[in-house]
């Protein structure tokens, strides 16, 4: 029994011990916290540095203050100079504006003291003992107008890549040439930051080289040739027109010859070739004015328009705009031409690939050309287009219509003379469709668009003075026509009768 109370003795003054040693353990830790500022979270930790200045048991507030005095006391002395090969820029602390809120640095780098474990704090205890803690604010925080003066000298070296480009020249023999781009240059301002803060660990006089890096350019000249590929070719032939109205067509046609179209650019015809005017190159010759064909500047534009339309459609552009002409003509099927009139109709496409579309555009003695090329259609893929006559509506025959202002008075000038101004003509309703085939199998079709050409009434001038006494008149040579009856036209017909009313030389 006097055994067993001896030992329990024995365990309590061991355990009296052991607490006692971690009480006063803890009491000494606790103590060294406090005395090197671990738990006082506001204050800067025992032998603690700013930029060589000790800040121990400094609040951020004070630590601010002692810091910027210091700053300004040196000021003057303050040499910065900054070197890229044959180039170099001298700044002296004068040229620099102050800042006088250098607070929210300083808060930082205390925060950045108080971060971490309990135990990396334990270890920064120990380091504080024996070494201290430095820290460096970077001078661009002190000297105000710092970053603007890294900014200027960064434009001077600044060399903007060079992305490889396509050379189009559309009548050469080779008409596509690949330039490789080449890589700019910048400043490394966050690695000439560093540096100049490590130079400034050293003294107030500092000379650094200014760190630099390339800037890489995107496009390769590999990705450029795998998207210069043919997309579409398409022709209209005007071997029957006059010479003015050929010159027009490929005056219009030279304006879209070597243009590159950006993805997602649109194009206006209108714009692009604006006011058709002698000055410009231009001749008079056919276009349809309230359905009568009439000699203006710039007839033939509209075929310019049209075959540049197709060769849009069959390239797998986006159309946003195309009117059809209120008399059909011949050198395109119905629903596919393009009629053109500065202020009243337009024809616009939009480039919807992801690289430029590049035209080539131009005419010989007989036919116009559009060439169109950019990124390839899928392997195997061709484009074409089909029109379809819905219905033929039928004519209205003539009008006699009386010439009382004398205004064909070169053709006609008494009652019984008669001269065809107009002829009339069938209207028609039609659609025109794009197709897709793939391996030579038609894989899919859409509707384009669906229009109706209004049949034409035909107008007979007849003069309007009386005979003279014993005159008398030639045989009256010009026909009247009367009222059609509806008549069901297939597409073939209606491409016949189409080019015999309105032969190459009428077309607008």
């Amino acid at each position: 029994m006097e055994e067993l109370r001896k030992e329990k003795s024995s365990r309590l003054v061991l355990f009296v011990v052991i607490s006692s040693a971690v009480v006063l353990a803890l009491i000494l830790l606790f103590g060294l916290f406090m005395d090197n500022g671990i738990i006082k979270t506001n204050d800067f930790g025992k032998n603690t540095t700013l930029n060589g200045i000790n800040v121990s048991s400094l609040s951020a507030e004070e630590a601010s203050t002692v810091l910027a005095s210091r700053m300004l006391e040196n000021k003057n002395e303050i040499e910065i100079n900054l070197t890229y090969r044959d180039k170099s820029w001298s700044f002296k602390g004068e040229d620099f504006e102050t800042n006088n809120n250098i607070f929210p640095i300083v808060q930082q780098t205390l925060e950045k003291s108080r971060q971490g474990s309990i135990i990396d704090r334990i270890e920064k205890v120990k380091s504080f003992k024996n070494l201290g803690e430095n820290y460096q604010i970077s001078y661009r925080y002190i000297l105000g107008n710092f970053d603007s003066k890294i900014d200027d000298l960064s434009n001077e070296i600044y060399k903007a890549p060079k992305d490889s480009f396509v050379d189009f020249k559309p009548e050469s023999k080779i008409m596509f040439t690949y330039v490789e781009g080449e890589d700019g240059l910048m400043v490394n301002k966050e690695k000439l930051y560093q540096n100049i803060d490590e130079a400034f660990k050293n003294g107030v006089k500092i000379s650094v080289e200014v760190p630099v890096k390339n800037v890489q350019y995107e496009s390769n000249k590999e990705d450029l040739m795998a998207n210069t590929s043919l997309r579409s070719k398409f022709s209209t032939g005007y071997s029957g027109s006059q010479y003015g109205r050929k010159n027009n067509v490929k005056r219009c046609l030279k304006d879209f010859n070597g243009m590159v179209i950006k993805p997602g650019e649109t194009i206006s015809f209108n714009d692009i070739t604006g006011e058709k005017t002698a000055e410009k190159g231009y001749m008079k010759a056919n276009i349809i004015l309230n359905g009568i064909y009439v000699a203006e500047y710039g007839g033939g534009a509209c075929q310019a328009s049209s075959t540049l339309y197709n060769a849009a459609l069959l390239a797998g552009l986006d159309v946003l705009e195309a009117n059809h002409h209120s008399i059909p003509v011949s050198y395109v099927p119905l629903s596919l031409d393009a009629m053109v009139s500065e202020g009243y109709s337009d024809m616009k496409f939009q480039n919807n690939t992801s690289h430029n579309i590049y035209i080539k555009a131009y005419g010989d003695e007989n036919n116009a050309y559009v060439e169109m090329y950019g990124e390839p259609l899928e392997e195997g893929v061709t484009m074409k287009t089909r029109t379809e006559c819905l219905e033929t509506l039928p004519h209205n025959g003539d009008v006699i219509m009386k010439d009382t202002s004398g205004k064909y008075a070169s053709k006609v000038t008494y009652k019984g003379e008669f001269f065809r101004l107009k002829k009339p003509s069938e209207g028609y309703r039609t659609k025109s469709y794009l197709q897709k085939f793939k391996d030579g199998e038609l894989v899919e079709e859409k509707l384009i668009r669906e229009d109706t050409y209004q049949p034409q009434q035909g107008i007979i001038v007849e003069g309007s003075e009386e005979l003279g006494e014993g005159m008398t008149l030639p045989e009256n040579t010009v026909k009247v026509i009367a009222p059609q009856f509806k008549v069901l036209t297939n597409n073939e017909n209606v491409s016949k009768k189409i080019e015999a009313e309105n032969p190459g030389y009428y077309n607008p």
